[in-house]
């Protein structure tokens, strides 16, 4: 079995308003989670969670479980990849973002 998405992100520069369209027109919780970012809460546990959040450009990610974040971004580079940022660790997770060959942003995690 592959590894699972695990979370996704809506990002932009006005990060209140996608908070309120996504909640009116879904019905999203939102969450504060730091300044500028707000983790999503859709309900009873169906389909994955996500986050809301401040960002320069608009951006629409999704982030792939994996068991160690930076051989993943080593590997990645060898398939032709780019790492676009490295691992950044906090206390519950750790993450990176990367570019594949065609250049969509994808995330790493590991809870």
């Amino acid at each position: 079995m592959g590894n699972p998405v695990v979370h996704f992100e809506i990002m932009g520069k006005d990060e209140k308003k996608l908070e309120k369209f996504y909640s009116d027109a879904f019905g999203w919780e939102m969450h504060p989670a730091q300044p500028g970012y707000s983790m999503v809460h859709a309900g009873d546990g169906a389909g994955i969670g996500g986050g809301i959040g401040k960002d320069d450009a608009a951006a629409v990610r999704f982030y792939i479980d994996v068991e160690d974040v930076e051989a993943t971004l080593e590997k990645v580079k060898k398939l032709g990849g780019t790492v676009v940022m490295p691992a950044q660790k906090t206390p519950q997770v750790t993450f990176a973002r990367f570019a594949d060959p065609e250049g969509n942003i994808i995330g790493l995690s590991k809870m």
